[in-house]
């Protein structure tokens, strides 16, 4: 009986342990809870929460106030339709669910200019971020110019030296010939880091604008204008571009709007990039689908593929991945790919990365179609 009774102590004990820490959690929870709260409603920028119905979840004080909803009592669990009525931003949000990735809008309300981002969550959630139009100009010009500066300050002490090494370059002798040849190979890489660094600063901080007629652009000229551009490097390594049959016959319907000149930079970054990951004689592989209102273009090398974390990251600023994988001896700004993303994105499209069931990796770019 005592046996007996020492256990059922020691059970309880445990269950009240238990009990206890349950409690101390739970109250943890709520503490990280009001605190994630508090700082949400005390954000410099707009926040709002909309579950899959549009029915708003969570609205900050800022938001309240650019939206201006402050007249809708409790607008937490109302409709977002009955506090805002807003076609542009209700499109908007629709389009976020769909194509599940992050959106922006410039978006003039009233008197004053407003900036959207919509970022999907799971289940059909979306996240609204609003701040005004003005202070967020005012913070990107000052960042531009910034970059600018720096950018422009190192181009002049660059453009000195690299007339020295070519000056060097004319005086070599058998002895420092590497050395002259090592200094002009860096000093081109830094020119081009510098130029990459201006041309994505300039990408990233460029705000949305209102819809402008684009001309159209037809994606098979400009793709073999951009392979030409790169045959210097592709012939005496024997790489050849192999056109997919079915570019050809979609050819007169393969016509997307846009930039023509950011267009040729993204083509010549994807072309580039495998390029440098396929081996000696081995074909780059370009293939061009229509996909309903959506422009599919695929590259893909005859490399080793990639690995899961390059998958993940290969479209980040200044990522590297295993330095094995290349067959080309040339070094990059370690930027190319973070252009390509970001050029698609304000093209209206996305591009992605996955390795192919044959071998080598496959990189995708999406883009709408002309209409």
């Amino acid at each position: 009986m005592a046996i007996f009774l020492a256990l059922l102590i020691g059970a309880l004990g445990g269950w009240a342990i238990g009990q206890r820490r349950a409690l101390l959690l739970s109250r943890a929870h709520a503490i990280e809870r009001n605190r994630l709260l508090g700082w949400f409603d005390a954000a410099p920028v707009g926040w709002l929460l909309l579950d899959p119905l549009n029915g708003v979840q969570l609205i900050n004080a800022r938001a309240d106030q650019l939206l201006g909803s402050s007249g809708a009592a409790q607008p937490v669990g109302q409709p977002l339709a009955r506090i805002c009525s807003a076609p542009e931003l209700e499109g908007l949000i629709e389009d976020t669910r769909l194509r599940n990735r992050p959106q922006r809008l410039a978006w003039p309300r009233g008197d004053q200019e407003l900036e959207l981002l919509t970022l999907p969550g799971r289940d059909h959630w979306v996240s609204v971020v609003i701040q005004s139009r003005r202070s967020l100009e005012a913070q990107l010009d000052q960042q531009e110019r910034w970059v600018s500066d720096v950018a422009h300050e190192l181009r002049t002490p660059l453009t000195a030296l690299l007339l020295v090494g070519d000056s060097l370059a004319a005086q070599v002798n058998s002895r420092n010939a590497v050395l002259v040849e090592r200094l002009q190979r860096e000093l081109l890489r830094l020119q081009e880091l510098v130029n990459d660094l201006l041309e994505l600063s300039r990408l990233e901080n460029a705000l949305p604008t209102p819809p402008a007629p684009r001309p159209p652009v037809a994606l098979r000229p400009l793709l073999e204008q951009v392979w030409n551009g790169l045959r210097p490097l592709a012939d005496p390594r024997g790489v050849a571009l192999l056109l997919d049959d079915g570019l050809a016959c979609d050819a007169d319907e393969l016509v997307v709007r846009g930039d023509v000149s950011r267009l040729h930079r993204l083509l010549y970054n994807l072309l580039d990039n495998a390029l440098r990951y396929s081996p000696d004689g081995a074909p780059v592989a370009v293939a061009c689908r229509r996909r309903g209102r959506w422009c599919s273009l695929t590259v893909r090398d005859r490399g080793p593929g990639l690995s899961g974390e390059d998958q993940e990251r290969m479209f980040e600023r200044f990522y590297r991945g295993d330095p094995s994988r290349a067959r080309s001896r040339r070094g990059g700004s370690g930027l190319g790919l973070a252009i390509v993303r970001q050029i698609a994105l304000t093209h209206g499209g996305r591009v992605q990365a996955s390795n192919h069931p044959d071998g080598g990796a496959l990189l995708e770019l999406q883009l709408p179609l002309a209409g």
